[in-house]
């Protein structure tokens, strides 16, 4: 493959929809000190979104960097977008793509995608980049960042670094070193269980006298271990120590203002895990969190999702802050109410749920601000399994998101006859999904075993359900679902939740709840099985084929299930090959909605108790095995997937607003244009 062929594979989206992320109703309504508390915490998860950076691609921060100063004068002021372009003597077309490329990068915080992990680079040509960098007021600064990272902006070779993965297959991480291997990683791992040192917050060096393991926290120390076979490992606190220390300067400030006393236990129990590094005392952090119940301003923050690390261990940095819908709430607290009885529907004994349902606390949100990589629909968190298996989680629903406009957006491959009610109930439809969505990923027991040998389960009364003999296998002391499952844990366990979405979301209790009856509850029903069935077919663009890897998690899940409906047969779930109105070749799905109920739901149910069973008992081999096999792209998918690709719009790239304390102590909440300017100027604003 020519290095002309794959440039043209890698090029940015021309045309992002950006949107904004209107918050400006809800934060209205609270009261200053409510305010006061969310710019805190709001700043507190920018301040670290260098973090995310750096985890995604060691040489993003420099972009960054390229990208701030190029489009602010030296007091730090936005540039005027049309002098900049004047002043270069680059085409108006020119100078768009390089809007679109920063505007994009900002949007994924890296030159990385969010939603594939594949690499993008500036349609705009390198000489026209360089001549607007000349143009910049601080040219000489700006020109040295763009020599040190032009290499990188452009670079498409080799194809192996274009995505993220395990190094020793040439695919590009910043958790890990260029030089080490997956076996280098496992044994790590292994050594660190038995030491009880937790990785979330941690990237690994492979060093000429050993390992180095850097931990993120703003105090530096230094730990020396020695493994059975003689290596060593060093393990350096200090890792983002600046990033650390400003996050905590607003942890700090928050709790002046925090609401109650859960909230100061839970910025406390954040700053001492921020300082030292302590991944227990985040723990702790999260059980104070859970404790306080439908606050006005909702935030979490930390290193949560573990989606992008090959291995599945170690996390990346992210933090929310976002208010109360207090209307949509309450239809969520409705689903919350009974999800004892809604989870006792599930497809699997009930040896294999938790004893006691603890009801997840369940809150409709709009986003004020959330540093991450891609801004997701739906949260269910915390993940630890120390504290959701006793206290919990929350489930958060985020409205504005879920709502937020994408002029101009088509839906291929729906057929025209399902094309308006598609349209019409695609976001109610989703509104369901992820509510039962979130409220799955609290189901379900794990068995495990702790330090001194006590086990969760009685092995002697609960039985295998597809081998009828009793339970053998568990989580050991120190081990983790996303340990044990390593990198298929992300989406193994996010496809576990959208089938309990499909399996709950047909039950009349449930539609009801949400305000659905009759043929509205049948339609609901009908779009949101389409609408899996259609993200099972687009998903086919985040699986390179000749990596013969996923990019996404979500993707990954939703096309296993896609997969197991067309497996279903009896003409349930088809994809026919049609010619669109622009005589290009599409596709057109046709699913039978009279067969959801009698076919497709029982065979999602089937391959949900499965995951399940697996995941709780902590066969690895098994469960590998199953999701390997239901997310495995057939030779003739391929074709599929060449159509998916001719068809694809760009994602959305969501802009979001900026608080600032005035002299008088009031905060002024800033919204910005949907435009990649206004993407720029938000983030020039927030002064990570």
């Amino acid at each position: 493959m020519s290095s002309q062929t794959n440039a043209s594979r890698y090029l940015a989206d021309a045309k992002t929809p950006f949107s904004l992320l209107e918050a400006k109703p809800y934060f209205d309504t609270l009261s200053n000190t409510e305010k006061l508390y969310a710019h805190h915490m709001s700043r507190a998860a920018f301040n670290g979104a260098r973090i995310t950076l750096i985890q995604t691609n060691p040489e993003a921060n420099a972009i960054y960097d390229l990208i701030m100063n190029l489009f602010s004068t030296q007091a730090g002021d936005l540039v005027s977008s049309q002098s900049l372009q004047e002043k270069s003597g680059v085409s108006a077309e020119a100078f768009d793509a390089l809007l679109q490329y920063c505007g994009q990068f900002l949007g994924n915080l890296s030159n990385y995608k969010s939603f594939g992990d594949e690499k993008f680079i500036p349609r705009i040509a390198e000489a026209d980049f360089e001549k607007v960098v000349a143009a910049a007021p601080q040219a000489e600064k700006v020109m040295a960042l763009f020599e040190s990272c032009k290499g990188e902006i452009y670079s498409v070779d080799p194809v192996a670094k274009n995505l993220l993965g395990y190094p020793d297959d040439g695919h590009l991480s910043g958790y890990y070193s260029a030089n080490i291997t997956k076996d280098d990683i496992k044994t790590v791992q292994s050594y660190l269980e038995t030491l009880a040192i937790y990785p979330l917050n941690t990237r690994l060096f492979k060093t000429e006298k050993g390992y180095e393991l850097m931990v993120a926290s703003s105090d530096e120390a230094t730990e020396h271990h020695t493994f059975p076979d003689g290596n060593t490992l060093t393990v350096t606190y200090g890792d983002f120590k600046d990033q650390m220390a400003k996050v905590n300067k607003h942890i700090h400030a928050a709790q002046a203002v925090s609401a109650n006393e859960n909230q100061t236990n839970m910025l406390i129990s954040y700053h001492d895990s921020f300082k030292t590094g302590s991944v227990l005392s985040h723990m702790e952090s999260q059980r104070h969190w859970l404790r306080d119940l439908s606050p006005r301003v909702e935030t979490n923050i930390g290193f949560i999702e573990t989606y992008r690390d090959p291995q599945g261990v170690r996390a990346e940095w992210e933090g929310f802050v976002a208010m109360v819908n207090e209307a949509q709430t309450e239809k969520f607290n409705k689903l919350v109410e009974q999800a004892p009885v809604f989870v006792s529907r599930l497809p699997w004994p009930a040896t294999f749920e938790r004893e006691t349902i603890n009801k997840p606390d369940f809150t409709s949100l709009e986003v004020l601000s959330f540093a991450t990589c891609g801004v997701p629909a739906g949260i269910n968190i915390p993940n630890y399994a120390e504290v959701t298996q006793k206290l919990g989680s929350k489930n958060v629903s985020l409205g504005n998101v879920i709502s937020a406009s994408s002029p101009g957006e088509k839906f291929p491959f729906i057929r025209s006859d399902d094309l308006e009610l598609y349209a019409r109930l695609r976001n109610p439809s989703f509104e369901l999904q992820v509510g039962t969505h979130e409220m799955g990923h609290g189901t379900g027991k794990l068995f495990t075993q702790d330090d001194q040998g006590n086990l969760n389960f009685d092995p002697s009364s609960t039985t295998h359900p597809f081998t009828q003999e009793p339970v053998n296998s568990w989580y050991k002391p120190g081990q983790s679902f996303n340990s044990v499952f390593k990198n298929i844990g992300g989406s193994y366990e996010e496809c576990r939740a959208e089938c309990i979405a499909l399996t709950l979301g047909p039950e009349e209790d449930i539609l009801d709840i949400f305000g659905y009856h009759g043929q509205d509850a049948d339609d609901i029903v009908y779009i949101m099985y389409l609408n899996m069935a259609r993200a099972g077919l687009c998903a086919l663009e985040y699986f390179d084929p000749e990596a013969k890897k996923w990019g996404q998690a979500h993707m990954m899940a939703r096309y296993a299930i896609t997969a197991t409906m067309m497996q279903a047969g009896q003409g349930f779930l088809e994809f026919k090959n049609i010619t669109d109105s622009d005589g290009k070749a599409s596709l057109e799905i046709h699913l039978d909605r009279s067969k959801i109920k009698s076919v497709g739901r029982p065979a999602i149910a089937k391959f949900l108790e499965q995951l399940q069973v697996f995941k709780a008992t902590a066969d690895e081999a098994q469960g590998t095995e199953l999701y390997n096999e239901k997310t495995a792209v057939p030779d003739d998918w391929l074709l599929y997937r060449g159509i998916v690709i001719s068809h694809k719009q760009p994602r959305k790239v969501f802009i979001q607003a900026n608080t600032f304390i005035q002299p008088d102590g009031q905060v002024l909440l800033k919204e910005y244009e949907a435009t990649p300017m206004g993407m720029i100027q938000s983030f020039l604003e927030r002064d990570l």
